[in-house]
C-alpha cells in the first residue's frame, strides 16, 4: 500500500482555542492512525546537515524551512491513494485546531 509522510503545522494559542470535546476527537483520530500501523511523532527541534560534494559534514542548529505556524508533528501513514490519505488527516489535531497538515506521497 502507498506511503504518504504527513507534516502537522500548529501552534499553542489554535490548539488552545479549539473546544475541548474537538480535540478529544482530534486526539481519538490520533489513536485510529496509530493502531492501523502508522509512524506518529511529536516533532523535536531540527539538524541542518550538509556535506557538499562530499568535502565534510556540517550541521546547523535549526531549521531550513520556514512557515507561519510551527512544526508540531510527523507521521507516516499507509492508504490506497491521496484522497484516502487527506480522509485519515482531516480529523487529527493539526487539521482541526487551526493548524495545517501537508501530505507527501512516497514515491
Amino acid at each position: 500500500m502507498p506511503k504518504f509522510l504527513t507534516i502537522g503545522y500548529g501552534d499553542r494559542a489554535g490548539y488552545d482555542r479549539t473546544p475541548g470535546p474537538v480535540r478529544d476527537r482530534a486526539h481519538r483520530e490520533d489513536a485510529k492512525l496509530l493502531s492501523e500501523g502508522a509512524v506518529i511523532g511529536v516533532a523535536g527541534q531540527p539538524t541542518q546537515v550538509r556535506n557538499p560534494e562530499g568535502s565534510g559534514v556540517e550541521t546547523m542548529a535549526g531549521a531550513f524551512m520556514s512557515s507561519a505556524l510551527p512544526v508540531a508533528g510527523f507521521a507516516l501513514i499507509e492508504a490506497e491513494n491521496m484522497e484516502q490519505a487527506i480522509r485519515k488527516v482531516s480529523g487529527v489535531p493539526c487539521a482541526v485546531a487551526h493548524g495545517v497538515v501537508e501530505i507527501w506521497p512516497l514515491g
